[in-house]
């Protein structure tokens, strides 16, 4: 007999007909033996609807009283479930999260779980309960240590289940929602996207965060640390859906079950190279040609950045084994006369020039969630900054913040980055292996339609200006989608491009104004409107040509790259926001992600619960 967890969304208790058949899904598996715990969420678009009523009586209401009423939701969706399933002879109780013992901070409307008490939870399921707990909703102590409603933000009938799963240490944890489980892109934008059986924790970590609303990122995160056995399915079928694998679970730690260390590793890669081509041609099929000739010398390129640019030209870097260095100088070489770039002689010189160092060394930390907590990455630069290390690269992903150093500082930079996240000797890594060769080189596709490219020009190209820039959106609340640092000086300044959430535009050049004035002749500069499309695999690391077959995607289908930004398991480039669906079915098709079968829209279960 096992502990399940399961979790039914909006959609899935829309009405009393779902909620019986939802009974009746419950009922066949406590037939089957198991222990249940059951998380629902408002019925159909209740949040919504209440969150309408409150805007109508005001257009700024208090978070707290929004909790308060929110809250009421879950409770209907919890008390119905109940009396359905006492209706089929199943003993079940409701409870709110308070009732539930589910603890967090005390700040309203995005509250992050603390703990779990689950004594009375044990209690209930002993005595052979179906207990039935409403998501998205706990309580903190408040003021003076009153209880106070909380809720917990977008996905957190997704971020209760897993939580409660982890605390009780469940066998499974089950998300059953309106699609068969999580699919290789989203099927309102790509008809043919197929179920993954599969999927890690660190690649869905990943799309979830890129936009594949089916899970939200804090769900996956809480999976992914603790080791909980995470399910997607459908709530209308028997299939088994998606798996999500997390490795073996692991014990709740002191620092409150979300808000533990957001960094549980660092590994320093050795011995690694840097080319840097600068002034290339900017039009389409550009990256493609390049990547493709290094793939087919069988040259497995790492880190790759083209920032943005001033006029009609381009900057690319790449990182790769340092012993592979002159072969790749050579190809690149090669790569340019055939594009017909005119190569430099001279600084001075117009034209495409080519650069490239080796004896450098790629320092990384990695979590879970490591850019939805803006502090982090900031942290890191911070660190590096007052050790006096320079960074030559930056690449960022949802899992990981990687930065391209001098060879001789990288041990120091692993010891600085270890004290500072408080990593021991066992999350330290040396040259690490990066990947299975049974992973797919890429699992799914993901496109963002909600970003703004902005760039910083003309900052000073020295030790502790990334991790200024970073610290001052940090402390804003910001979080960053992608960090890009040029390859192009201009008298000892470089330009530092990212992405962000659109709707935050305007509070990030409010934040680096009063830093950007320190810095004569630098200034915020915004882009125009964008979309971004991932390509995410665990197996890309050590599949040569992946990001090649993404570039040459895109430019088969005219579509030009503004940005690109590459973590081990993320290929991102930014496009025009108008090629956005186009370049996210371009991508799909190169990979051979796509079949015969039509699914309903992913995600479309209501995103406060």
């Amino acid at each position: 007999m096992a502990l399940l967890v399961q979790k039914f969304g909006g959609t899935s208790v829309a009405d009393v007909e779902r909620i019986q058949a939802v009974a009746a899904r419950i009922a066949a598996s406590r037939d089957e033996g198991h222990e249940l715990v059951v998380v629902v969420s408002a019925m159909g678009h209740t949040t919504d609807e209440l969150t309408g009523l409150a805007r109508a009586i005001s257009s700024n209401p208090p978070q707290r009283e929004m909790d308060m009423l929110l809250a009421t939701g879950e409770q209907v969706s919890i008390a119905l479930l109940s009396m359905a399933l006492h209706a089929l002879g199943v003993p079940a109780v409701s409870m709110t999260g308070t009732q539930a013992g589910i603890i967090t901070e005390s700040a309203h409307g995005r509250a992050r779980i603390l703990e779990v008490r689950s004594e009375r939870l044990r209690r209930l399921l002993d005595a052979g309960q179906v207990v039935v707990v409403a998501g998205f909703q706990g309580t903190s102590g408040g003021a003076a240590g009153t209880p106070e409603i909380t809720t917990l933000g977008r996905g957190g009938s997704d971020t209760s289940a897993v939580a409660l799963a982890a605390a009780l240490g469940a066998s499974a944890c089950e998300i059953y929602t309106d699609v068969p489980g999580v699919l290789t892109t989203d099927p309102r934008k790509v008809a043919n996207a197929q179920l993954m059986d599969q999927v890690s924790c660190d690649e869905m970590l990943e799309l979830a965060s890129l936009g594949a609303a089916v899970l939200h990122p804090r769900a996956v995160e809480i999976a992914r640390n603790y080791g909980v056995p995470l399910v997607v399915r459908s709530s209308w079928s028997d299939s088994p859906g998606t798996r999500l694998t997390s490795g073996a679970p692991r014990p709740i730690g002191h620092g409150g079950l979300e808000l533990g260390k957001p960094v549980d590793g660092a590994e320093l890669d050795a011995d690694q190279a840097v080319l840097a081509l600068s002034h290339v041609p900017d039009r389409p099929g550009v990256a493609a040609t390049l990547f493709e000739a290094l793939g087919a010398a069988g040259l497995n390129v790492d880190l790759i950045v083209q920032a943005t640019h001033e006029g009609a030209s381009n900057d690319i870097a790449f990182t790769l084994a340092a012993a592979e260095r002159d072969r790749a100088e050579l190809i690149c070489r090669e790569v340019l006369l055939t594009m017909g770039a005119q190569l430099a002689s001279t600084a001075d010189d117009a034209g495409a020039r080519l650069s490239s160092e080796a004896g450098m060394a790629k320092l990384s930390i990695s979590g879970a969630g490591i850019m939805g907590r803006p502090g982090v990455a900031a942290r890191l630069f911070d660190t590096l900054a007052r050790a006096g290390i320079n960074l030559r690269l930056i690449a960022t992903s949802e899992v990981k913040v990687s930065c391209l150093v001098a060879g001789h500082q990288g041990s120091k930079a692993l010891r600085a980055a270890a004290e500072a996240f408080e990593l021991h000797d066992s999350q330290l890594q040396h040259n690490p292996q990066t990947c299975d060769l049974g992973d797919p080189p890429v699992r799914g596709v993901a496109l963002d339609l909600g970003q703004a490219q902005v760039a910083v020009r003309r900052v000073p190209d020295r030790p502790g200006t990334a991790s200024s820039v970073c610290r001052a959106l940090a402390d804003a609340g910001l979080s960053l989608d992608a960090i890009v640092q040029s390859e192009r000086t201009h008298d000892g300044t470089k330009d530092m491009s990212f992405t962000l959430k659109r709707e935050e535009l305007q509070r990030a050049e409010q934040a680096l104004q009063p830093l950007l004035l320190q810095w004569p002749g630098s200034h915020f500069e915004q882009g125009p409107a964008i979309a971004r499309v991932s390509a995410v695999g665990a197996g890309m690391p050590c599949t040569a040509g992946t990001a090649a077959r993404m570039f040459r995607a895109l430019a088969d289908a005219g579509i030009n790259i503004e940005l690109i930004a590459t973590s081990e398991i993320r290929t991102s480039c930014v496009v025009a926001e108008a090629d956005g669906v186009r370049a996210l079915q371009a991508v799909h098709e190169a990979f051979g992600l796509g079949g015969s079968v039509q699914h309903e829209a992913q995600g479309t279960e209501s995103p406060a619960g």
